[in-house]
């Protein structure tokens, strides 16, 4: 006896429903990345909330429900579309998200229209009845470009240290993806775009290639550039759970392979000029977008009696000059809007001897987040750091007090250094010269951004405690003095072995 559709009864007019099937592959992807998402919110201090998720998935299904409705009458169960919005949230990410803070809906709407567009290009560009596009994957790459790094950017390639949450994820991710592209005939493509990857990436590392990252307190270069992107959670998802997208790749098994050898290709190229993680993260998901824009043409070229539908045409018209602008939007980029170029580090800036005395100074307290980078920096080189701080800030009082602004660079670089010298020379002109003395109540060691998260993390100290200024004229007459609380973070960067202070901005 055949089974009866469900239907729902809307205005006295029945309308069927779709259901899902435990058998269909896309909720087992969805399986595989939902568990991810709980992994990312209970364990690896992923930067992404709930209500940002839920915008991502519930806009891209409403769509695509509504979509389904018009054109065949029916209320269809949106696999796909939850697919595309909850792959789009595992990647995405609002700049001030802060780990943890799991309800904020900080910058939910950038990720609703993300993930609506995404779903609609599956819909806007279509070739012989399919999509051209994977709709995540174009969709972050166009959200990634036009919205800059000053205010999104992609998932992190590196996760955190080893833990026990990161080790499940990584199961699951390889588990999860192995078995169900086995199931699609799709393991072999999988196997060739990581091996063509690595082969890529061992030629960029040999060359010296480098990229800032917020996760790392030095530029991630040569082997360490290439360790981390090829055994990267973000890579093995893209790889088992987004190039493989049936509906979006070639039909036979060999040139799957080379589509996917073709990916990796592309990818290795579009990274080669990125000397941040954005630019290097965009680039590998620009790769794909240049090879299923291109598909379209190739198909074409190769049977040259075009059977697609009118409708197909235009999508499939656009599609390869679309792909192409957005690999040339990526490539020529370089470091993308908002991304400053890492700091010059070659030069060697004076050295001078001063004591400090430690026992005013008080013993630092680390932030978690240092660990995750620096598992090493202990009390012990807490309190050397807020001792080279010290340092610093009486070599910029020396330097004041004896009007030699070349001996600035001793204690001061970049940001820091000029605002310093300039101070002097104002103070120089106005015969009014302050000299300060900083008294620490309490210091606390952080993770700073000073150049934004594309220029690079560098070790911080948030002090708080009292500033004592006193002025002299150019003879040296004390002519003034006052105090004041402070409380600021000073960025510090080690250059040529000394550590220096490169941004002092206040604490919020």
């Amino acid at each position: 006896m055949a089974l009866t559709a469900p239907t729902l009864r809307v205005a006295g007019r029945a309308i069927p429903v779709d259901l899902p099937s435990v058998r269909d592959p896309r909720l087992h992807v969805a399986g595989v990345i939902i568990t991810i998402h709980v992994l990312g919110q209970l364990g690896l201090g992923f930067a992404v909330s709930v209500p940002q998720i839920l915008a991502a998935i519930l806009t891209a299904a409403l769509i695509e429900v509504m979509i389904a409705l018009r054109q065949s009458g029916r209320l269809v169960w949106p696999a796909s579309a939850m697919l595309t919005g909850s792959g789009v949230a595992l990647i995405f990410r609002v700049l001030g998200t802060e780990p943890g803070d799991h309800w904020s809906f900080d910058g939910w709407h950038l990720f609703a229209v993300v993930a609506g567009g995404s779903l609609l290009t599956k819909y806007l560009f279509r070739h012989r009845g399919s999509p051209v596009f994977n709709p995540s994957n174009v969709g972050l790459v166009a959200g990634f470009l036009i919205l800059g790094s000053d205010r999104v950017e992609p998932l992190d390639f590196w996760w955190g240290p080893t833990s026990p949450e990161l080790v499940l994820a990584y199961l699951v991710i390889i588990g999860g993806g192995i078995a169900i592209t086995r199931r699609l005939d799709l393991l072999a493509m999988a196997g060739a775009f990581w091996l063509a990857l690595v082969a890529g990436l061992g030629a960029l590392a040999a060359t010296g290639q480098c990229m800032t990252a917020r996760w790392s307190f030095e530029p991630v270069c040569g082997s360490r550039l290439f360790w981390v992107i090829a055994t990267s959670p973000e890579v093995l998802v893209f790889l088992f759970f987004m190039i493989t997208d049936p509906r979006t790749i070639p039909g036979s098994r060999r040139s799957r392979v080379w589509f996917a050898v073709g990916i990796a290709v592309a990818s290795t190229l579009l990274i080669t000029p990125q000397t941040t993680e954005f630019g290097a993260k965009v680039a590998l998901l620009g790769g794909l977008v240049l090879m299923t824009g291109l598909r379209p043409l190739v198909t074409s070229l190769a049977e040259p009696r075009d059977r697609a539908a009118a409708s197909d045409r235009v999508g499939a018209a656009i599609s390869p000059v679309l792909a192409a602008a957005m690999a040339m939007a990526v490539f020529f980029a370089g470091p993308p809007s908002g991304a400053p170029a890492a700091p010059d580090t070659t030069a060697v800036p004076a050295t001078v001897d001063v004591e400090v005395d430690l026992g005013p100074i008080p013993q630092p307290t680390i932030d978690p987040a240092v660990g995750r980078i620096d598992p090493d920096l202990d009390q012990a080189a807490a309190m050397d750091l807020a001792g080279r701080l010290a340092r610093d800030l009486a070599i910029e009082a020396i330097a004041f007090r004896d009007q030699d602004a070349e001996l600035l660079s001793a204690a001061d670089f970049g940001p820091r250094l000029n605002e310093m010298q300039q101070r002097l020379r104002i103070g120089v002109e106005s015969e009014s010269i302050p000299v300060s003395t900083y008294t620490f109540d309490s210091l606390h060691v952080v993770v700073s951004l000073p150049q934004g998260p594309q220029g690079g993390a560098v070790r911080g100290l948030e002090g708080v405690g009292t500033v004592e200024t006193v002025t002299y004229d150019l003879d040296g007459n004390e002519t003034g003095k006052r105090s004041a609380p402070f409380a600021l973070t000073f960025s510090m960067e080690n250059r040529g072995n000394l550590w220096h202070i490169f941004h002092v901005v206040p604490t919020p």
